[in-house]
């Protein structure tokens, strides 16, 4: 009788997190893979303790997540990280990529440009205001005021809401996350500023897209 308790104990001990799981990670592990899955990104300073989980557990977090053809990417200074497509060209697309309005990567570049020109001295906080004002130069004669404005207030509602690049701090401010330095790499930043400089000359505003994506989550 004590054999069989001690058996079944074993058993329990190695049947999983729910009847028929055949996993085989911890439930802290599965769950900082399916945060990294889900997107945007990690924030050590926001999920401290499956932030802890993931320095603890990074080698067989990348290799599962390379086992779903995926990179991780961590800034330990900044304590935050993503994940993104394996870089192979014969690799499938296992992110999927979040299309941008021109306003959106107009946005985007403004909030970068702040943010790398206060590096180094805390936390950035932006007003709503001064970044309209930035993108005002693209509200071409023909389209209507108020129509321009509920479009950057899309914008700025994206920034916050679906790529969480802004946290809201106060009425019409927000803080710039440092991720930003690293969802938009250099290559992107030169084809945006030159298609920004290229739009404000030319006065086409807005209604342009840029081909350009970030990576958002996991199919």
């Amino acid at each position: 009788m004590i054999e069989s308790t001690t058996a079944d104990a074993a058993t329990d001990e190695h049947a999983g997190l729910w009847r028929g799981d055949s996993g085989e990670l911890p439930d802290r592990t599965r769950r900082v893979l399916l945060r990294l899955v889900r997107g945007p990104y990690l924030s050590g300073a926001r999920e401290a303790q499956l932030w802890a989980v993931l320095l603890t557990d990074e080698g067989l977090i990348r290799s599962r997540l390379a086992d779903l053809f995926l990179e991780l990417v961590i800034d330990r200074d900044n304590e935050f990280a993503f994940v993104r497509n394996a870089p192979s060209d014969d690799a499938p697309k296992a992110v999927r990529s979040e299309a941008l309005t021109f306003l959106d990567t107009a946005m985007l570049l403004v909030l970068r440009q702040t943010l790398l020109s206060e590096e180094g001295r805390g936390r950035v906080i932006v007003g709503q205001a001064e970044v309209f004002e930035q993108l005002a130069v693209f509200r071409t004669a023909d389209r209507d005021e108020k129509d321009f404005a509920s479009r950057v207030n899309s914008s700025w509602n994206k920034m916050q809401n679906k790529l969480r690049v802004l946290h809201a701090v106060g009425d019409d401010r927000a803080e710039i996350s440092p991720v930003l330095r690293l969802l938009v790499d250099a290559d992107q930043i030169r084809a945006i500023t030159a298609e920004y400089q290229r739009i404000a000359r030319e006065g086409e505003g807005e209604r342009a897209e840029l081909p350009m994506d970030t990576e958002g989550q996991a199919e």
